[in-house]
């Protein structure tokens, strides 16, 4: 489902197509790089979220209740012999999540106050550490991208996000300040994730084994629904270089992706 919400009709080149076909992704199929984020969701009531729709597991006290993702990094570790532990469909996986840090901190423009909250999401296999995600939120080759408000919804649902700023316009506008409805941050992470992996494909005997190293990534700048924005890579020495640009240039997102050895 995470596929086809981004609109690729296949996991991986010369796979089967996903779109309108009864049946399965089969069992030991690896995910593609990024594909963990929707798994493992914050499952709460209605009434126990926060005013603007987040869940309030690592949320502080009033105040602080308006939540963005900042950034962050992931590993995909190796073996001994340099090879990724891939997570696979049908796999059971073990996600462990620990706070790391809570460090206050003052918008130099704005002056507003906010607090950085570090969170590390470790999933496990039979094999051992899959995936090591660490990600900060703050409480308050190239291709052009047009994300529509249908993706946001179908995003939002896949990964059970009720945060507002990502479906309701008067909220986004009203209460939080944005001139529309906002791009998931964890959605422009796997967009990147998936040029980087077409770009890497080409050249692999097996595409589902297509795994960086490690991504390191940092939200500046918020995406809106509807605007054309650009994913631009550049790769060199094992480091692919990525900044997504707004329509006006105005960067919103950059990552480093480390190759593997």
């Amino acid at each position: 489902m995470l596929s086809l919400t981004l609109n690729r009709p296949s996991l991986f080149p010369n796979s089967p197509s996903l779109s309108n076909t009864p049946g399965s992704v089969p069992a030991g199929t690896p995910l593609p790089p990024g594909y963990h984020l929707v798994y493992f969701t914050p499952a709460f009531l209605e009434n126990e979220l926060g005013a603007d729709g987040t869940d309030v597991s690592y949320n502080p006290e009033s105040p602080f209740t308006r939540r963005m993702w900042a950034g962050g990094e992931v590993h995909w570790p190796r073996d001994a012999d340099g090879k990724p532990n891939p997570l696979r469909v049908g796999q059971e996986i073990q996600e462990t999540t620990k706070v790391l840090s809570a460090e206050p901190k003052v918008v130099r423009k704005t002056g507003e106050e906010m607090i950085v909250v570090g969170v590390e999401k470790e999933f496990r296999n039979e094999f051992g550490v899959a995936v090591l995600d660490r990600r900060n939120s703050t409480i308050v080759v190239d291709i052009l991208c047009n994300t529509v408000a249908v993706t946001l919804f179908r995003f939002s649902a896949l990964t059970f996000n009720p945060h507002k700023i990502h479906y309701s316009t008067p909220w986004a506008r009203e209460v939080e300040g944005h001139k529309d409805i906002v791009v998931h941050g964890p959605l422009n992470l796997i967009s990147i994730l998936d040029l980087w992996r077409d770009t890497q494909q080409l050249d692999h005997n097996d595409p589902g084994l297509v795994l960086p190293e490690k991504i390191s990534y940092r939200a500046t700048s918020p995406l809106y629904v509807d605007d054309e924005y650009c994913i631009v890579l550049e790769e060199g020495d094992g480091v692919g270089r990525v900044q997504i640009l707004t329509p006006d240039g105005t960067l919103a997102m950059n990552a480093e992706i480390n190759s593997a050895k």
